[in-house]
């Protein structure tokens, strides 16, 4: 009886060593697990380090040493970098007489024309670009009143940037972001950058150089596309904005206006100054062109034939380095409906 009392109780034993023994090797494999994780993460290169072991970026990593903002792409961030290639570089320094290297750019136009290429805040990775399809988003660089520059991104057929600049190999992931090849510098944007650049602005190209074929009140293209006019204000209708008021005035094209009374239409959209939609005014808007009326609770604005005209909540403040672009639902239309 002894003996069968024994042998339970080495059972016993025998199994609690087991669970004991098993429990030990859980914990073990679990914390090798947790420092191979943590190991790789600290390890994991930063942007900076991304771009510094790319050959093809060798001036970017120049540049970015040159004006300290390599340390800042070492941060937690997150940043998006567009890194423009050294031959990207090339033809920038190639394109203006007065830049035969870096050195030669003074460090705040560098810094400024470095950071229109990060996105401080957001890891942004091609698959997130690709389903938004197209859109703006703020970059590191600023402009007038210290405002952050817009970059206008197409994705329906690869990625391009303010039109001027293709991702060439994206994805390169950091621990503090993502890094995506450019194919050009993506230089500082104008109000004409982004009216070019977004085909649903189209038809407002079209009536500013038809307005500038006439006599206008100001050169139109050639003043929107100088980054150092203004800086203007300029409430931009959309596509089906023109077809809308044509249909409104019971003509077929611009050309039925008249170059004159295109003229006319255009100066009621644009405002002296850089009013962003948190500084819109409630009350009296005095563009080139005569006064209309802003409501900023509403987000309207409403012109002499009392035509409330809606203003785009999610397409405003784009932000360029001579001016600010709001688009809007309806064209302005000169006069009143007292005349």
């Amino acid at each position: 009886m002894l003996n069968n009392y024994k042998l339970k109780a080495m059972k016993i034993i025998l199994k609690n060593f087991k669970l004991i023994t098993l429990f030990i090797l859980t914990i073990s494999l679990t914390s090798c697990n947790d420092d191979d994780d943590n190991n790789s993460d600290a390890q994991m290169a930063d942007i900076e380090d991304v771009i510094d072991d790319n050959s093809e970026l060798t001036i970017l990593d120049e540049a970015l040493e040159l004006t300290g903002l390599d340390a800042t792409l070492e941060t937690s961030g997150p940043f998006t970098v567009f890194a423009p290639t050294n031959d990207a570089f090339a033809a920038v320094l190639e394109s203006n007489s007065e830049w035969n290297s870096l050195s030669d750019i003074p460090t705040e136009t560098l810094t400024n024309l470095l950071l229109n290429h990060v996105i401080v805040g957001q890891d942004l990775s091609s698959t997130d670009l690709v389903n938004a399809e197209s859109g703006y988003v703020n970059t590191g660089a600023t402009g007038p009143n210290d405002t952050n520059l817009s970059l206008y991104f197409s994705a329906t057929d690869g990625v391009q940037l303010n039109g001027m600049s293709t991702v060439t190999n994206a994805d390169n992931v950091a621990s503090n972001g993502t890094v995506h090849v450019v194919d050009a510098v993506i230089l500082l944007p104008t109000i004409a950058t982004f009216a070019t650049t977004n085909p649903a602005l189209s038809t407002l190209v079209d009536a500013l150089a038809y307005a500038d074929s006439g006599e206008p009140t100001v050169p139109y293209i050639a003043t929107v596309s100088d980054a150092t006019a203004g800086p203007f204000t300029v409430f931009t209708p959309t596509n089906d904005a023109f077809i809308d008021v044509l249909a409104e005035l019971e003509i077929s094209s611009l050309e039925d206006l008249g170059t004159a009374t295109t003229d006319t239409v255009l100066t009621m959209h644009i405002v002296s100054g850089n009013i962003q939609s948190s500084g819109l005014p409630n009350g009296t808007v005095t563009t080139l062109g005569g006064d209309i009326t802003a409501d900023n609770t509403a987000f309207t604005l409403t012109d002499g034939y009392n035509r409330e005209i809606g203003i785009i909540t999610t397409l405003v403040d784009i932000q360029a380095t001579n001016g600010v672009v709001h688009v809007i639902n309806k064209v302005i239309r000169p006069g009143s409906s007292d005349e």
